[in-house]
């Protein structure tokens, strides 16, 4: 047998082993188990169920009517027409109004002034303040576009009453009280869910953090126990990096090919996510991602000698890479040196590459630069890993020799 062959066999072997080991120890691990296997479907379930009713209704405001006329009471009426808001309070006073608001009793309070109905029939301006909640940004869109809508629909009927008893027809009236007519269509998220928005990303950070953490404790298993000597075949010295690279990186992708395929397929469908992209177009894409995600937690799993290290280094990551993903905060308002720190990351250009293709429909064409970056990444942390692997069995083998010599 040819040297060659001698160096595949072995490498086939070694690879087996890796394997092997891997997979015994992931499933007799309860914590990387629960990692590795269960948090995707966990996480993704619980904020799905969160996120379940996609769009924010009927949030309690308070109205101020110090006018107290039919009018004033038609304009509290148009507040609770919408699907938005309801008037739940009605207190007699500013003070009063305050006071429900630090409650968090109600989260806009409305002020209708004395004069309003005089002003609105007497040709003048009405004004009327609209206080909202912006400490929390969902609560103020509901309310103030619920409000503002409202105003304005009942300061255009007003006009066309006011039109109207001038002896303007109705064409003439109409075309006064709304000169421009227009089409709204909400591309892509017709609904303007919040789940629709986030959880595409939300899923990507989830499968890139719970394998760097899970990979980690694993890596962290494999220096502490010593796995590394412990693992090499018969005749050989040392064991060789790429079966090692090889065989846990076919461990990690073959359960997260399961995992992902439940996720992206049955509970999609379940909490009816757009499925816009070709099925060729998303497992492309997912390979790539989670190769490269797979590299990256592998290189830095040879950072930790043990186990806990990895919960603890990692863990607080999670916050910071999906705001660096350009979801939970706009790219554009991201300084330049954080936004290329971001790019270092397979989540930056997963989220983005995967919301376009899943939700927007996007082809692999108008795909290919984010696949691209992940292979980049992939063979980048492959490579890594291949160093990192190699300095930890040669630091194994010092240290046992160190210790031969001692004994």
């Amino acid at each position: 047998m040819s040297r060659f062959s001698r160096q595949i066999t072995s490498y086939w072997h070694q690879t087996g082993a890796v394997i092997r080991n891997e997979f015994r120890t992931i499933f007799t691990d309860k914590g990387v188990i629960l990692i590795l296997v269960f948090a995707l479907l966990i996480y993704a379930t619980v904020y799905s169920l969160a996120y379940g009713s996609q769009v924010l209704r009927n949030v309690p405001i308070g109205v101020v009517d110090e006018c107290r006329t039919p009018t004033s009471r038609a304009l509290i009426n148009a507040f609770n027409a919408g699907p938005n808001t309801y008037v739940a309070y009605t207190p007699t006073s500013m003070e009063e109004a305050r006071e429900l608001f630090h409650a968090r009793k109600i989260y806009g309070v409305v002020y209708i002034p004395s004069d309003y109905e005089r002003c609105l029939y007497g040709g003048e301006q009405a004004n009327v303040a609209i206080y909202c909640d912006a400490s929390y940004f969902l609560m103020y869109r509901q309310v103030f576009q619920e409000v503002v809508t409202s105003i304005g629909q009942t300061g255009a009927m007003v006009e066309f009453q006011r039109l109207i008893a001038k002896g303007a027809n109705i064409p003439q009236a109409q075309a006064t009280t709304q000169p421009v007519i227009y089409q709204s269509h909400n591309l892509f998220n017709p609904y303007l869910g919040y789940g629709t928005f986030v959880m595409p990303a939300i899923i990507m950070v989830i499968i890139q953090q719970t394998m760097l953490i899970g990979i980690g404790m694993i890596g962290g298993t494999w220096r502490e126990f010593g796995l590394y000597h412990k693992l090499c075949p018969p005749g050989r010295r040392r064991m060789s990096t790429i079966p090692i690279v090889i065989g846990r990186s076919l461990v990690y992708a073959l359960i997260y090919a399961v995992t992902c395929t439940y996720v992206l397929g049955l509970h999609y469908r379940i909490f009816h996510f757009p499925m816009n992209g070709d099925p060729w177009t998303v497992g492309l894409l997912m390979t790539v991602y989670m190769s490269a995600c797979i590299a990256l937690g592998i290189a830095v799993s040879t950072l930790f000698r043990y186990r806990e290290n990895s919960l603890l280094l990692l863990l607080w990551t999670s916050i910071p890479v999906l705001m660096l993903s350009g979801v939970s905060y706009p790219r554009e308002g991201i300084p330049d040196w954080l936004f290329n720190l971001g790019q270092l990351l397979p989540s930056s250009h997963g989220v983005d590459g995967f919301i376009r293709v899943q939700t927007m429909g996007a082809s692999t064409a108008e795909v290919f630069s984010e696949i691209k970056w992940l292979v980049i990444l992939t063979v980048v942390y492959g490579g890594l890993a291949c160093i990192g692997i190699h300095q930890v069995i040669q630091r194994e083998l010092r240290d046992a020799g160190e210790l031969r010599q001692k004994e």
